[in-house]
C-alpha cells in the first residue's frame, strides 16, 4: 500500500511547508503559519473526499489506455491537474470576468485577495454549469449503456439501461435540466447559464465521440495509441469538470489563491495515488459495484452543480454525497463476495 502513496506523502509535506511558508509570508507570526498549513491541510481532505468517486472512474477508463499514456497520465496529467485547474483555471476565470491580464489577475490574488475570491464567486453560475452538464453526461452515458449486464440497484438501473435505447436520450435530460435551472435563474444569468451549459455538453460529446471514432478505425499500434490520447484528454476534462466546484468551493475556506493551489493539489495528488492503486491491484473487480457507486456520486455531484447556481450548498454536503454512495456501493461489493468465491 505504501508504494502507492509514496510520492503522495512527499508531496505532502513539501506542500504543508510551502503553505506554512505562505502564512508566515503574508502574517509573519507562527499563528500565521500554522494557520496556512492547518487550512491546506483541511483543503486536501476536501479534495480527496469530493475526489474519491473520480479516482474510480479514471481508474476504469485508464485501464483502456497503453501503459505509456497511463504513465503520461500520472506526470503530464498531475502537473495539468495541480498547476492547470488549482492555479490557471481561477486566474483565466478572474481575467475574463473582469477583463484584465492573467498577470494583473495574479497580482490581485496576491495583494487583494479578497477581491480575487469575490470575482470568483461571481462567476460561479457559468463554471457550475459547464461542469454540472460535462458531468452529468458521464453518469448517464454509463447509466444508459445498453451494454451493461452488472445492476447494483437492478430496480432502477435496468431500466434506466433499456432506455439507452433511445437515441441521444441523455442528451435531452441534459437539455432538460439546464432549461428548467435557467428559468429559475435571474435574467442576467440566464443567457451565461445556458451558453456554459451547453459547451459543457458539447465538450462532452467533442471529446467522447472522436474517442469513439478512433476506436473503431482498427486496432493497429497507431490507432491504439491515438484513442489512449483521447481518453487522455477526456480524463483531463473529467478532472477539470470535478475540480470546478472544490475550487470555487475551497473560496470559504480561505480567500489564499496560493493555500488553495497547495492544500487541492495535495488532494489531487492522493487522488492520482488511488487511481493507480485501483488499476494495479484490479480493485473494480474485486468489488464489481464500487464503480456503480461512483457514477451515482458523479450524477449527484452534477446535480449539485446545478442547485449550486441557484442555492448556496456547502462542500461538506457534496462529500457526504460522495462518500455514502461510495460506501454503500463497497458494502454491497463486499456482502456478494462470498457468493462467487
Amino acid at each position: 500500500m505504501l508504494k502507492f502513496f509514496k510520492s503522495s506523502i512527499i508531496v505532502s509535506i513539501v506542500g504543508l511547508t510551502l503553505a506554512a511558508f505562505v502564512g508566515w509570508e503574508y502574517q509573519h507570526t507562527i499563528q500565521g503559519a500554522l494557520q496556512a498549513l492547518f487550512l491546506a491541510f483541511v483543503l486536501s481532505i476536501l479534495e480527496v473526499s469530493i475526489s474519491f468517486d473520480n479516482a474510480v472512474v479514471n481508474a476504469t477508463v485508464l485501464k483502456k489506455m497503453t501503459p505509456e499514456w497511463q504513465h503520461r497520465f500520472i506526470t503530464w496529467g498531475m502537473l495539468i491537474a495541480v498547476f492547470g485547474m488549482r492555479i490557471l483555471f481561477p486566474l483565466l476565470v478572474v481575467s475574463v470576468a473582469t477583463s484584465i491580464s492573467p498577470w494583473e489577475a495574479l497580482k490581485i490574488a496576491t495583494f487583494s485577495p479578497d477581491e480575487y475570491a469575490k470575482i470568483m464567486h461571481q462567476a460561479h453560475v457559468p463554471v457550475s454549469a459547464f461542469g454540472g452538464a460535462f458531468l452529468m453526461m458521464v453518469a448517464l452515458k454509463y447509466f444508459f449503456d445498453t451494454t451493461k449486464e452488472i445492476h447494483w440497484i437492478r430496480q432502477l438501473e435496468a431500466p434506466l439501461s433499456k432506455l439507452g435505447k433511445i437515441e441521444a436520450v441523455e442528451i435531452g435530460i441534459v437539455l432538460i435540466n439546464i432549461l428548467c435551472f435557467m428559468r429559475i435563474l435571474p435574467d442576467h444569468e440566464k443567457i451565461p447559464f445556458v451558453l456554459a451549459g451547453i459547451s459543457g455538453l458539447v465538450t462532452y460529446i467533442a471529446v467522447d465521440g472522436l474517442g469513439g471514432f478512433l476506436s473503431l478505425t482498427g486496432e493497429s499500434e497507431k490507432t491504439i495509441q491515438q484513442t489512449s490520447a483521447m481518453l487522455f484528454i477526456y480524463l483531463e476534462v473529467l478532472d477539470a469538470s470535478f475540480s470546478f466546484d472544490g475550487v470555487i468551493g475551497a473560496f470559504a475556506i480561505t480567500t489564499n489563491l496560493f493555500v488553495i493551489a497547495i492544500g487541492l493539489g495535495i488532494g489531487a495528488m492522493f487522488v492520482r495515488s488511488l487511481t493507480i492503486m485501483f488499476v494495479e491491484k484490479n480493485t473494480l473487480s474485486e468489488f464489481k459495484y464500487l464503480e456503480h457507486g461512483a457514477f451515482y456520486a458523479i450524477w449527484a455531484l452534477a446535480t449539485i452543480m446545478f442547485l449550486n447556481t441557484i442555492i448556496e450548498i456547502p462542500e461538506v454536503i457534496t462529500g457526504i454525497f460522495g462518500a455514502a454512495f461510495i460506501g454503500l456501493a463497497l458494502k454491497s461489493s463486499i456482502e456478494e463476495r462470498p457468493r462467487h468465491i
